[in-house]
């Protein structure tokens, strides 16, 4: 009895010792399984692909081979086996049965372009494919959620084409002006047409203006250039409640050669407002929905934000711009012609991947181009841009290996004296049909910027020489030559790839050869910088800028060019810039790049905005090209620049393996950012709270690592909270979320 007081005594007295101890226990073993499911246990893939389409609905898989993706957890850094399943049923897919193709478990780390390998899969059927991941711990996850997709038939192109989309909006402003008025802004401008509820008591007409510019708080019913601007009348009856505008077709872009739109598409007209006449019966703005057409496009992939209010409304501005120019499913110039370009499609495609996560356009386009080349010079020179921008931020080789041999021929190299140099007026009927021109009489011409000199056009421009700060032509074309050598370097990475070892020798050797003719004979030693062209010894902008973007200019001779530069101001295009702001991004000229990404003078982003746009021009104003139109994305250099230059944020390997992060973000304060990868958004932010310290915070995508690059002067790094000893300016980053500090 005694005994057992005792017990009892001993337990009540520690009772909350043992349960304490117990709750310990158990959240002890709760951390270590929640670390396990962290570490341990991967989280399903998400974001599928097949083809690099998100979101298969609606399109039709050409390639009977097609590759599957995923995204890899950031809380999975290091995926070491994976197993896809593919079901020729929903009902075998979710048992697991891959009637069609298992692939078992794959020892590998890649996540895309993984290309199918079972039985034949049959045009017209619907498919059912998931994957699962292990990670360096040989722990499994869960399936992902199942992708559907069908196939289609394979024309002459190997490329999927995307989904086109139709976005309903509804006004911003509905104002009645009169008894039977009204104006309507719908915000932006889209390429669009309008739907609206009408219920007419007897048989009459509406009258129904759009257009993309406003004279005073109207309609401006005679726009200058291709600036748009339609009125429709449309016969309403009390038989008929629902009207989409039937907006008669320009004639221009309508034509041979322009890009035509699927028939199940009403006319599309670019416009942001629309005035309605001879209203009789009561309408609300409800009844009105502006119906615009562009191609599948998530707008959570990318933002942008910073302590500079002109700079976030440029991101926006250039952002929407690219979204609302893709309603062709190809990059076409705008609406005035509706052609693609092979320059305008390469600065599209720059902004497109830093704007979303898409890369089916672009491949589309790169394809189209080969069977549909245009005139100037440069533009030829832009294909391999392409095709290279291709493999870097997707690592797909497929064009590359399809294309190979007749990609030699846009780099012009046929075109070379015996210095390395070429010249369009070497280019003979014979050659011009090996770049896919189909009329003997068509002939290269050296372009430099467009639009060219009053003298060339009869244009009366706001300054004489044009977008070509009075760039001299020769034949030997400095503008030209600097594209041409990135084309032999981008031929050393393919022949490389394509294990050609010979025809690797072939490109060094001439790329090296090039380069030293470009530097000695174009180069102006005692001035420091680069001259136009041969007999000549005009400098201009873009010379230097070309052979700055390019990596041409000699270390000691970099200063000086970058010098010159900063003279010449945007002495050139919307097109143009994009080369400007790269040679200065190359050249750490990172204040003078933001001094005009901000810049409120009449050649700026700002300009834009400022006389009422919401795309981005054809050309900085209508006074430096009196035909422009008001929807170009190859004015939206900043979509890509501000990712690629103020940030740094590029692929240094193929596929975005490893990334370079290599912020110059010149007097910002604070900045943050999303930019889209296959493999998933790199998400980073900035502080600068002193002087003296840079705060940042950079989630890197799982499957991916990102060698961060600091400013030379810095003084001390603490990465994670932990003081590191630098090895130079690099600092690896893993996937997940990282912290680094740098004092100066």
């Amino acid at each position: 009895m005694k005994i057992n007081l005792l017990v009892k005594h001993f337990l009540l007295k520690n009772s909350v010792r043992f349960i304490l101890l117990f709750i310990l226990i158990i959240c002890i073993n709760c951390k270590v399984k929640a670390d396990q499911t962290e570490v341990g246990n991967p989280t399903a893939p998400t974001g599928l692909t097949v083809e690099n389409i998100r979101n298969t609905t609606n399109v039709k898989i050409v390639d009977k081979t097609p590759e599957f993706g995923w995204i890899i957890p950031s809380t999975t850094p290091i995926q070491k086996a994976y197993q896809i399943i593919v079901s020729s049923s929903k009902e075998n897919s979710n048992i697991t049965k891959g009637d069609v193709w298992d692939s078992g478990k794959i020892i590998g780390t890649e996540s895309f372009n993984i290309s199918f390998k079972g039985n034949a899969l049959k045009e017209g059927q619907t498919y059912f494919w998931k994957v699962r991941i292990w990670n360096n711990a040989d722990q499994e996850s869960q399936y992902s959620e199942i992708q559907a997709f069908q196939t289609g038939s394979q024309n002459n192109i190997i490329t999927t084409a995307n989904s086109l989309k139709m976005d309903s909006i509804k006004p911003t402003v509905f104002e009645k002006i009169s008894k039977t008025s009204y104006f309507v802004d719908f915000g932006k401008a889209a390429f669009a047409n309008i739907s609206f509820y009408y219920n007419a008591k007897n048989n009459d007409t509406i009258s129904v203006r759009i257009g993309e510019q406003l004279e005073g708080t109207r309609i401006n019913r005679n726009p200058q250039g291709t600036i748009r601007y339609q009125e429709i009348k449309i016969p309403v009856s009390p038989e008929k409640k629902s009207y989409i505008l039937p907006i008669k077709p320009d004639k221009r872009n309508t034509k041979v050669g322009a890009i035509i739109l699927p028939d199940s598409f009403p006319v599309l007209m670019p416009f942001r407002y629309a005035e309605i006449e001879n209203v009789k019966e009561p309408i609300e703005k409800n009844a009105f929905t502006q119906l615009a057409f562009h191609s599948y496009w998530d707008d959570s992939e990318s933002n942008f934000q910073s302590s500079d209010s002109i700079l976030n409304q440029i991101w926006d501005l250039c952002k929407y711009s690219i979204k609302a120019t893709t309603f062709a499913g190809v990059y076409v110039d705008g609406d005035r012609e509706r052609i693609p370009y092979e320059a305008d499609a390469y600065l599209n495609q720059l902004s497109h991947y830093t704007t979303d996560r898409e890369y089916a356009m672009a491949r589309q386009t790169i394809e189209y181009f080969m069977e549909h080349p245009t005139w100037p010079t440069e533009w030829q020179l832009h294909v391999a841009l392409m095709f290279h921008a291709d493999y870097m931020y997707t690592g797909n080789t497929e064009l590359i290996e399809r294309y190979y041999d007749e990609l030699k021929h846009k780099t012009l190299l046929e075109l070379r004296r015996e210095d390395g140099l070429i010249s369009s007026s070497n280019a003979t009927p014979e050659f011009m049909k090996k770049l896919g021109f189909k009329n003997p009489k068509d002939k290269l011409k050296d372009i430099v910027d467009w639009p060219p000199a009053q003298k060339d056009t009869g244009w009366k421009l706001a300054t004489k020489e044009g977008e070509r700060d009075g760039f001299v032509f020769t034949p030997i074309n400095t503008v030209a030559n600097c594209l041409y050598y990135r084309n032999l370097e981008i031929m050393i990475e393919f022949a490389q790839l394509l294990n050609k070892p010979k025809e690797v020798t072939f490109f060094k050797n001439l790329a090296q050869q090039v380069k030293t003719s470009i530097n000695s004979k174009l180069l102006d030693a005692e001035r420091g910088f680069y001259k136009d062209g041969e007999d000549t010894e005009h400098a201009s902008l873009h010379s230097n800028m070309m052979a700055l973007a390019f990596n041409i200019v000699p270390k000691e001779n970099i200063s000086s060019v970058a010098e010159f530069i900063k003279t010449r101001g945007m002495a050139c295009s919307v097109y143009g810039s994009q080369y400007l702001l790269d040679a200065l991004y190359n050249a750490n000229e990172s204040d003078y790049a933001l001094r005009l990404l901000t810049s409120t003078e009449n050649r700026s982003w700002y300009n834009m905005i400022r006389i009422g746009s919401t795309i981005t021009l054809e050309a900085w104003d209508m006074k430096y090209k009196p035909n422009a139109d008001w929807n170009h994305a190859w004015g939206a250099t900043p979509a890509n620049i501000i990712p690629r230059g103020l940030w740094g944020i590029q692929p240094k390997t193929p596929g975005f393996k490893i990334a370079t992060i290599k912020p110059q973000l010149g007097n910002l304060s604070h900045s943050k950012i999303k930019v889209p990868t296959i493999h998933g958004s790199i998400i980073a932010e900035y502080e600068k709270s002193n002087p003296s310290e840079m705060n940042f915070s950079i989630e890197i995508p799982g499957g991916m690592t990102a060698e961060f690059i600091l400013p030379d002067n810095i003084h001390e790094v603490y990465v994670n909270n932990k003081s590191i000893q630098q090895q130079g300016s690099v600092i690896l980053l893993k996937s997940g979320k990282n912290t680094i500090k740098a004092t100066f």
